[in-house]
């Protein structure tokens, strides 16, 4: 889900492991030269899937920290490949603090239906997280060092 912590708990994780790091949401962009609202609001949410799976499942996941936008749980062939390369960690946060968290959810990149709430993002997601999970790290009142802790300690 968008704000929990992903990318920030990533690159600590990363530097904590001596490993690399990549945002795919970053990776995409870049390759494309384009903000990921640009490619959802203009090629519409199905390209941005395609494209997402495309890119997270050419990613050598071997001795990197990645962190995936939260739309990756929609493709089966791209949680896979990270399964079956890497350790699938699930970072859980209430809805109610996302919610809090989330000030700009228009901008931001997150990949929703036309007219779906934040309520029902989660409510379809979380099933997907939990399923693809190796390891769920219950987020709530932790720093984000407390979490890559947590985490190196699995």
């Amino acid at each position: 889900m968008p704000a929990v912590g992903k990318s920030t708990v990533g690159v600590l994780l990363a530097k904590a492991m001596g490993r690399f790091f990549v945002d795919t949401d970053v990776f995409i962009q870049a390759l494309l030269e384009r903000s990921l609202q640009d490619i959802i609001d203009n090629d519409g949410l199905e390209k941005f899937r395609q494209i997402e799976q495309q890119h997270v499942c050419c990613i050598d996941v071997r001795r990197a920290v990645i962190t995936t936008g939260g739309s990756v749980i929609y493709s089966d062939s791209a949680m896979g490949h990270l399964k079956n390369n890497g350790l699938i960690v699930h970072l859980d946060l209430p809805l109610e603090t996302i919610r809090q968290r989330l000030t700009n959810l228009n901008v931001r990149g997150v990949v929703m239906r036309k007219g779906q709430s934040l309520d029902e993002l989660y409510a379809e997601r979380m099933p997907l997280y939990r399923k693809w999970a190796d390891v769920v790290i219950d987020c709530r009142n932790k720093t984000h060092e407390q979490i890559v802790c947590q985490i190196v300690n699995v």
